[in-house]
Parts: C-alpha cells; sequence; structure tokens
C-alpha cells in the first residue's frame, strides 16, 4: 500500500510541475503584451502583428493549462480526502 500512496503522490508531484510550468510560460509569452485597440486598417503595424502572434499563443495554451489545473486540483482534494480518511479512522481505531 505505501508503493501506492508514494506513485500518486508522484504523480501529483509531475502534474504540479507541469501546471507551474505552463502557468510560468504564458507569462513569458505575455510579458510583452500591451492593451491596445486598433480601430482601423491603417494603425495596423508592427505591433498588431506581434499582439495576435501572443494572442494565438496564448489561445492555443489555455485548454492545456485548463485541463492541467483541474486535474492538479482534482488529484489535490483525493490526496487530501484520503489522508482526513485515514487519519479518522487510525484515530477511531485506537
Amino acid at each position: 500500500m505505501a508503493e501506492y500512496k508514494l506513485a500518486v503522490l508522484i504523480a501529483w508531484g509531475i502534474l504540479l510541475l507541469i501546471f507551474l510550468a505552463l502557468l510560468a510560460y504564458r507569462a513569458t509569452v505575455t510579458r510583452y503584451e500591451e492593451d491596445q485597440l486598433f480601430l482601423t486598417e491603417v494603425e495596423e503595424g508592427v505591433e498588431h502583428k506581434e499582439q495576435n502572434i501572443i494572442y494565438s499563443k496564448v489561445h492555443k495554451l489555455a485548454p492545456y493549462i485548463r485541463i492541467v489545473g483541474i486535474l492538479t486540483g482534482l488529484l489535490t482534494v483525493a490526496i487530501l480526502g484520503y489522508f482526513v480518511w485515514d487519519a479518522i479512522t487510525t484515530l477511531q481505531s485506537r
């Protein structure tokens, strides 16, 4: 049973590292993003193209961040639930 607990904790750690790496990557991609609104085609220039590139990268990354974040959260809740249940059953058996 101890191998199972260790495997779950390792899986949780790997998921957490992936989630944090995705968040760090998104932060570096959006570092140079500016809040600009281009109203006419005349204003479209290099900045507009750069903003579109940043938007497309962030838009492609969003589902992965959401999925890994949800999996990490669910595994965290499951691990905490297991440890609380184990503590309660251990205390009741004494």
